[in-house]
């Protein structure tokens, strides 16, 4: 009982104690805050140090006129808390803010031109110089469209380059895709600079050397180790690997004069690749700690929510397909596409199928590929094209090109029986694993419908992960930009309402909206640490090859090849008698693309009429130049066509003056 009444009179103490402290909480000292009164027993307040007792009793004691002002505005912790919170706040907007890390006082200014990737799909080539070195990022082709008749193949107009060729110290290559590398042998016919890459882009450039004829050119390649910086002219240049649809891609750092580029190439963020190589941020966030200047950056799926899924989901829809086919399997992807191409080989492996290889670019690229170590198969599983018919159905797995429906390509030849070796069966099963290129939709279409009829069961669409994108979305683009943190933000590789989505983007992530800048090919930028601005418009465009004879075709060649294909042909063959100005003899005139059948012998009548009706009337000056006698016929009868049509056809007049 004593006990209890003991421990009662210690609690109430305790809350006496507290209350009396509470009621004086505004003036106690930060320094005294940590001997505020505790619950606790008598026992333990009398065991308290004297001077602890005294400190307390010192900041109760609100008597003492002499006492030092203690602050009212609270604790001390909440006054460090402010400061901290300050110090952050100003941390975290030095960390996001360019222009701390770069050098505003530098005067160093650069210039880029691309001749090419922009507001396309492919072509890409880039030129970035100083006033004394110059360096090319890519030379790469692209696609013809269904105008451009006869034509296989666009490299950009190297025109602006001849002006500038005694200053350009290097190409530098980024990736192996046709886009990139495709005109290299088009360029090299002409003039020659150190290509820098890492090796399967330099053999596949080589390999397009040696169908050129143009061997000894091969000892301007240069590999190169990544992570290590290379000085080149004016620049220091470091490859730094990034994950895409081929192997071995790389992003580009770029020390010039004005501050460091930033480049990225193709690129999308695979955390899972096949290869196991990722994205190599940790190099990426080391020069974006350094600060940036300007990011380069792919735009081809800027309109893609989301991530872009890793190469390794087609792996399992490959593995659905292959259990449950019963015959062939014939797979078709780019050529270039290795790591799309080993995913099928394995499969076929598992499944117990020996791998026929049949297309000139895919038997070409995979070898290359295994001769340089990227993917290793066992020789004896792979078996030519005219070993097919010894197997049977189940045990071959074929991989081919003609994923894009082109005429010439092993599947499309295969599909129309007009292959050697192989013929579509009822029972094949067809794999499709590529997306139609922007233009090539139709005959994709064309050639699935020549596959179907043919009896094979074609998966291309009926798979949502039957193929995936080697292109950034929208989430792994910003991972980019908040990676680089850069004070100019260019857009690249894509058409203009791709480079205009990336753009806005990139303000989005904090680059401000007057520092983004979509740029046009033919465009010459100047940037410098303090300013971005065009400078002038530079000659650029397409020149048109003939890949089968790998020649130039004349613009006024294709010209007359749409005339012809629009518009119909008018020829006229004459003899003139110069004296009375009338036919020696009745006029030769065939027409083509025009009219047919009883219309065009009207036509042709019509024709002949306006002939003499132009000669009785002609100028006698221009009967004595037969080349201007020519023009002003040329002009006479398309006027004709012009209102009777509404076409303008090719006129092509042969007339001899006696």
């Amino acid at each position: 009982m004593i006990e209890e009444n003991q421990n009662n009179n210690e609690i109430n103490d305790d809350i006496k104690s507290k209350q009396d402290i509470d009621t004086k909480s505004d003036h106690i000292s930060p320094q005294g805050d940590q001997h505020r009164p505790r619950h606790d027993t008598t026992r333990r307040r009398e065991n308290r140090p004297p001077q602890n007792r005294g400190q307390q009793n010192r900041q109760a004691d609100t008597s003492n006129p002499n006492k030092r002002k203690v602050p009212t505005t609270g604790y001390g912790w909440d006054n460090d808390l402010i400061k901290a919170f300050a110090k952050n706040e100003e941390i975290q907007k030095n960390r996001l803010d360019p222009n701390s890390r770069i050098d505003l006082k530098s005067s160093g200014k650069i210039k880029i031109t691309p001749l090419g990737g922009l507001g396309e799909i492919g072509g890409n080539m880039m030129i970035i110089e100083t006033d004394k070195s110059a360096i090319i990022i890519d030379v790469g082709m692209s696609f013809p469209d269904d105008t451009m008749h006869g034509v296989d193949i666009l490299i950009p107009d190297f025109t602006y380059l001849r002006s500038i060729r005694n200053k350009v110290s290097a190409i530098l290559i980024t990736h192996g895709h046709e886009d990139h590398i495709g005109a290299m042998a088009y360029l090299f016919k002409e003039m020659q600079f150190p290509v820098y890459g890492t090796s399967l882009p330099l053999e596949m450039i080589s390999s397009k050397f040696d169908e050129h004829r143009i061997k000894e050119h091969k000892s301007y390649l240069r590999a190169i180790e990544k992570r290590r910086p290379i000085k080149i002219g004016d620049f220091e240049v470091e490859w730094m690997h990034i994950t895409h649809s081929i192997i071995d891609c790389s992003a580009l750092a770029i020390k010039t004069p004005a501050g460091t580029i930033i480049h990225t190439g193709d690129f999308k963020i695979d955390h899972t690749p096949m290869d196991g190589y990722p994205t190599d941020f940790h190099r990426l966030a080391y020069y974006g700690e350094r600060g940036i200047l300007a990011l380069l950056s792919d735009s081809t799926n800027s309109h893609s929510a989301g991530f872009t899924k890793s190469e390794r989901t087609v792996g399992p829809t490959f593995d659905r397909i292959f259990a449950t086919a019963k015959g062939r399997v014939l797979m078709s992807t780019f050529s270039s596409n290795i790591h799309r191409v080993s995913q099928a080989i394995e499969h076929g492996l598992k499944y117990g199928r020996k791998i026929c290889v049949i297309g000139r670019s895919m038997e070409k690229n995979l070898d290359i590929a295994i001769r340089l170590g990227y993917v290793k198969f066992p020789k004896d599983k792979f078996i030519d094209a005219h070993h097919v018919n010894k197997y049977k159905d189940s045990e071959i797995l074929i991989v081919t090109t003609g994923s894009q429906g082109e005429p010439m390509s092993a599947l499309f030849r295969m599909s129309v029986h007009e292959h050697r070796h192989i013929k579509i069966k009822p029972e094949d099963q067809i794999i499709l694993s590529a997306r139609a290129v922007p233009g090539n939709e139709a005959s994709v279409s064309q050639i699935i419908n020549h596959l179907q009829k043919a009896g094979a069961s074609v998966a291309y669409q009926d798979f949502t992960d039957i193929h995936v994108s080697g292109h950034a979305g929208q989430e792994e683009q910003k991972l980019m930009i908040r990676m680089c943190k850069p004070k100019f933000f260019l857009p690249i590789h894509g058409e203009y309402n791709h480079a205009l989505r990336h753009g806005k983007t990139g303000v989005s992530c904090g680059v401000e909206e007057r520092n983004v800048y979509i740029m046009s090919d033919g465009e010459q930028i100047e940037i410098s640490a303090k300013s971005l601005k065009k400078v002038k418009s530079i000659k650029t465009g397409k020149v048109y090859i003939d890949n089968q004879r790998n020649n130039k075709i004349a613009n006024d060649v294709v010209i007359d090849r749409q005339t012809m294909a629009n518009d119909g042909v008018v020829i006229i063959v004459a003899q003139i008698n110069l004296n009375d100005r009338k036919l020696v003899a009745p006029a030769k005139i065939t027409t083509f693309g025009l009219t047919s059948g009883k219309a065009q012998g009207y036509l042709i009548k019509e024709l002949e009429d306006v002939l003499s009706h132009y000669l009785d009337n002609v100028k006698p000056g221009i009967m004595q130049n037969n080349k201007a006698l020519e023009d002003e016929l040329r002009k006479v009868i398309r006027k004709h066509c012009v209102r009777k049509f509404q076409k303008y056809p090719m006129i092509v007049p042969t007339l001899l003056v006696q």
